[in-house]
């Protein structure tokens, strides 16, 4: 395993949910249940299958597609719904 490749993608993901909306779904289902370990259990495996999904997805997309249309892609998406979210009224 590559030890650099797994701190990186960890400390990347880790650092791009918390205080997400994720978390605040988290914390509020918790809170309304009092079921901390079942909100837990259940918020980890959603991450996980929503990991894998990207992970596959990943995959498959550059075997097909030069990763610099998706660097292209993925920084258009994400400037687009910044701007979505700074002019929505």
């Amino acid at each position: 395993m590559n030890r650099t490749l797994f701190w990186t993608t960890f400390a990347t993901v880790f650092l791009a949910e918390v205080g997400d909306k994720t978390q605040l779904a988290a914390m509020t289902a918790t809170v309304r249940s009092g079921a901390l370990w079942t909100v837990f259990l259940a918020a980890s495996a959603a991450l996980i299958c929503a990991t894998a999904l990207g992970v596959a997805l990943g995959g498959v997309l550059f075997r097909v597609i030069p990763a610099v249309a998706i660097r292209w892609v993925a920084g258009l998406a994400f400037i687009g719904v910044g701007l979505w979210v700074l002019l929505k009224r």
